[in-house]
């Protein structure tokens, strides 16, 4: 069963100029899956993200598309199904995990708001096993603290289970552990997987830390300049990327870097779009780039719905090399 479904959306911010970012994104998600977007700053993630909560702001113009999540046309919903939807379906989790909680309400008390609209009587014990279920020391002393007198990483796990006291459909989580240090990192964001994967929540995931990526997430979605240019299991996207972008991405993973090598980046810098782009956005940046990638706007095509109009040539050159497995290539 498919979880989300995104079919060619654009969407444009309109002001004293006009950018694009969002410039016809084909994504599917199976039901209880997870996924990971991963880009660079700039590549449409965030933005992305904000259309499946249709909470882009006021300049922002959908040119084209469809989205449907959970079998819900998003993009018609009225103002009440919209608020339906952002309760029952939806649940967000935010990078600045103070920055998501209401800094004039203790945490309890926001506890039994969340509790209480999901039909739950949000008692004090409700609350304390909540927080312990995030394994949250002494949570009865913490029920009665304001979210700036905990640390970022207790903030995190409460928006963890502020949002999946709801049994949401889809999580969305963007960076959520971008603002926390390397020791608790790693225990929230096995909290939050183990607790998805218990209730059958499908997480879309926007990171930039790829190798958490690959050990946590089922596939993988490369964005660049508004489109997803690869997306496929992420061992193999990870490991063995086809799209000249994506390879360039999984370069400058640091774990890959050997003991006194220099880690690799990619030059020049994403695309400002004034519109639909009429070749290949990445053509710019590309070591493989030819003419033709100036003017054939690319489509999908297998293995990993590469948008790259040599995808077939670059395959071919890792099979002769042996990094592709044959049941990639064979796609």
């Amino acid at each position: 069963m498919t979880a989300v479904r995104i079919s060619d959306l654009a969407l444009e911010f309109t002001g004293a100029t006009t950018v694009r970012a969002l410039d016809g994104v084909d994504l599917e998600v199976d039901a209880g899956s997870s996924v990971a977007i991963v880009g660079e700053s700039g590549s449409g993630k965030s933005t992305l993200a904000a259309v499946i909560g249709r909470l882009q702001p006021r300049s922002a113009r959908i040119v084209r598309g469809e989205l449907e999540v959970d079998g819900i046309d998003v993009l018609g919903l009225g103002h009440e199904a919209l608020r339906t939807y952002r309760r029952d379906t939806l649940a967000y989790i935010a990078q600045d995990p103070i920055g998501s909680l209401d800094p004039t309400m203790r945490i309890g008390a926001q506890l039994k708001l969340v509790l209480r609209s999901v039909g739950d009587d949000g008692s004090l014990p409700r609350q304390i096993e909540l927080l312990e279920s995030m394994r949250i020391a002494d949570p009865g002393r913490v029920v009665r603290l304001f979210p700036h007198q905990i640390s970022g990483g207790m903030a995190q796990r409460v928006a963890i289970a502020m949002a999946m006291c709801r049994r949401p459909k889809l999580l969305i989580a963007d960076e959520p552990t971008a603002a926390l240090d390397s020791q608790v990192r790693e225990e929230v964001i096995r909290l939050l997987f183990t607790q998805a994967r218990e209730q059958g929540t499908t997480i879309l995931w926007l990171s930039h830390d790829l190798p958490a990526v690959a050990r946590w997430c089922d596939e993988v979605a490369v964005m660049y300049a508004g489109r997803v240019v690869e997306r496929g299991p992420a061992a193999a996207v990870l490991g063995s990327p086809v799209h000249p972008y994506a390879r360039a991405l999984a370069a400058t993973d640091p774990s890959r870097a050997r003991r006194g090598e220099r880690l690799s980046s990619i030059p020049g810098s994403p695309p400002v779009l004034h519109g639909e782009s009429e070749g290949c956005a990445f053509a710019a940046r590309c070591a493989h780039r030819i003419d033709a990638c100036d003017v054939i706007r690319p489509e999908p095509v297998p293995p990993r719905h590469s948008l790259c109009i040599r995808t077939a040539e670059l395959v071919d050159a890792d099979r002769r090399a042996r990094l592709l497995p044959e049941e990639e290539v064979s796609a």
